[in-house]
């Protein structure tokens, strides 16, 4: 089902309040294809093409391609040199020996981006009651917007409108016409003067490392239309700072849902790319890892993805159901970044192939994150489990409530986990402190650097922090994400069925597109290793202490006779 109502969006389209005007001196050259003059992160994208998953001579894994049957994606051309994996190989051995013989070549294309629409219309005002813009050249372009996918909550309203009204904008969509009109359907709609403004940023340093989670914590305001900077470190205080077609390195956090509560602990992705002459990074490419067997209820799927497709998608857009903050490393020099995107790039076709699975705890958009640094030799400090002494009794707690032992191993991996992989606010802040560290914010790093923390700390020559406001829509306002587990129970109602939860379809792979070259990835056991041992234990204990009290029963059966003699 959730297929067909992808396909259908993608075929067919609905207005934003009631029928669009009809075109005012509409100029085709207003609208130009997806991949004219643009980019796609740190590479340009004349090396792809677009096409849609049912391409059948595109040369790059059939895996990838079945996720976006119905969709628009971009794929390399022929003779473009492609990002590649080891078949039969864990993706982060994969990933640290490619990184160890490709540290000076170029960055390969990836297999494919999400790009969702085949057109973009830019440089255009947004008129009132957003069914309109006005070009560059004077002339107006009526608009509609691809309609809400059914399982998605909420959508576009005339707060939304109100919200992009009288603003330049920049539109991914396609441009439809008959009898002689012409309408330009917006999927993904980018407010221009969300640029960065280098020599207008205040320095404002962290005083202290919790100011890093203060900063996300911060109360939104909800008359904010734009994005608000901190400049926490720069190389060469006092000087221009020139940050045009600079590379970068952006770690993305998205906070939590108002309307659903099992999306406290946010989102994490990581983006590179370059800042445009005017401060642009609508083209950063975003690495966003969701789980593939499940049908999000907005539509989103697993892939890299354009910067403004990630943030502004009118159905999977993060900035319709949540705020979210950046914290942008600007690099003098693309290797450290180009190192990031060609190791995940690799991690996406292991993804794709089901090499591995996303999970919850283990291998979540945060954890499979901070993999790929890790292989590439970026040690970001642990901060521990949340509460492996708590697991043992929330285990039993929760497998004997819900009648699953399943359950009770969910809620035990969670408590075990390495924060920094589990919670994206934690990776976010530790990452950001880490960095800061290494460039010497402090005077010098505080630990031996690995060759790959030592290429950061010559490459980064400024660290800056972004809020990003929710867009205003029918749904609820979001939050900060939560940086513990016990914050997350603060949170939530204490009885679980008060929980609000979107439930999603599941979304099997086929056996077809199975490869038995993929390492084998077992299932954690329903009851874990400490929690059997205890059991184990448990019974020992009991044969032994029921073994004695039969011995000493025997005994003294034994004798009783011998008593009533001396008697």
């Amino acid at each position: 089902m959730a297929r067909k109502l992808l396909g259908a969006v993608a075929a067919a389209f609905a207005t934003f309040a009631c029928a669009a005007d009809t075109v005012t001196n509409a100029s085709p050259s207003t609208v130009k294809g997806a991949l004219e003059s643009e980019a796609i992160g740190l590479l340009s994208a004349e090396g792809m093409r677009l096409e849609t998953g049912k391409c059948g001579n595109c040369t790059v894994p059939k895996q990838g391609l079945w996720y976006f049957e119905n969709d628009v994606i971009a794929v390399p051309r022929p003779g473009t040199t492609v990002s590649g994996f080891t078949p039969g190989v864990d993706r982060e051995s994969d990933v640290a020996k490619w990184a160890a013989m490709a540290r000076q070549e170029k960055l390969a294309h990836p297999s494919l981006v999400w790009i969702g629409a085949p057109s973009i219309l830019e440089n255009a005002v947004m008129q009132p009651g957003a069914k309109r813009v006005r070009t560059a050249g004077g002339n107006e372009i009526d608009i509609r917007l691809v309609p809400k996918i059914a399982t998605n909550l909420s959508y576009a309203n005339d707060a939304t409108a109100a919200y992009f009204s009288g603003r330049e904008v920049r539109m991914r969509g396609a441009l439809e016409g008959a009898d002689g009109k012409q309408v330009f359907v917006a999927r993904t709609i980018w407010p221009s003067d969300y640029a960065f403004a280098p020599a207008a940023m205040q320095a404002k340093p962290l005083q202290k490392p919790s100011d890093l989670a203060d900063f996300v914590r911060a109360p939104v305001q909800k008359e904010a239309r734009g994005i608000e900077t901190r400049l926490l470190w720069e190389r060469h205080p006092g000087q221009a700072r020139d940050w045009k077609q600079k590379p970068v390195l952006g770690f993305v956090l998205n906070g939590a849902q108002g309307d659903d509560d099992e999306s406290l602990g946010g989102h994490f992705a990581i983006a590179t790319g370059r800042i445009g002459n005017k401060g642009e990074w609508a083209d950063w490419a975003v690495n966003n890892f969701y789980n593939l067997d499940s049908f999000s209820e907005k539509g989103i799927v697993a892939a890299t993805l354009p910067m403004d497709n990630y943030l502004m998608d009118l159905n999977s857009g993060q900035q319709y159901y949540r705020p979210s903050y950046m914290l942008v490393a600007v690099l003098n020099n693309a290797r450290t970044a180009a190192a990031y995107q060609g190791g995940v790039q690799r991690v996406f076709n292991h993804f794709y192939r089901h090499d591995f699975q996303y999970r919850h705890a283990s291998a979540n958009c945060a954890g499979i994150s901070v993999d790929v640094f890790a292989s590439l030799g970026w040690h970001i400090p642990e901060r521990g489990p949340s509460a492996p002494l708590k697991s043992l009794a929330a285990y039993a707690y929760i497998a004997v409530k819900d009648r699953s032992l399943q359950s009770g191993r969910k809620i035990y991996d969670y408590l075990n986990e390495e924060q920094t992989r589990l919670l994206p606010a934690v990776a976010f802040e530790a990452a950001g402190l880490d960095l800061l560290q290494i460039v010497g914010m402090n005077g010098k790093a505080e630990r031996s650097l690995t060759p790959y923390e030592q290429q950061l700390r010559s490459d980064v020559d400024a660290i800056f922090l972004v809020r990003i406001p929710q867009v205003p829509s029918s749904r609820v306002t979001g939050s900060a994400p939560v940086f513990s587990f016990d914050e997350f129970q603060s949170r939530v109602p204490t009885d679980q069925a008060d929980w609000k939860i979107v439930p999603v379809e599941a979304r099997p792979f086929p056996d077809t597109l199975r490869d038995a070259s993929s390492p084998l990835e077992d299932d954690p056991s329903p009851v874990p290793g400490p929690i059997a041992g205890i059991g184990v234990f448990t019974v020992l204990g009991a044969l032994i202490l029921w073994r004695r009290r039969k011995q000493s029963k025997a005994a003294s059966k034994q004798t009783a006779p011998e008593k009533e003699l001396v008697h």
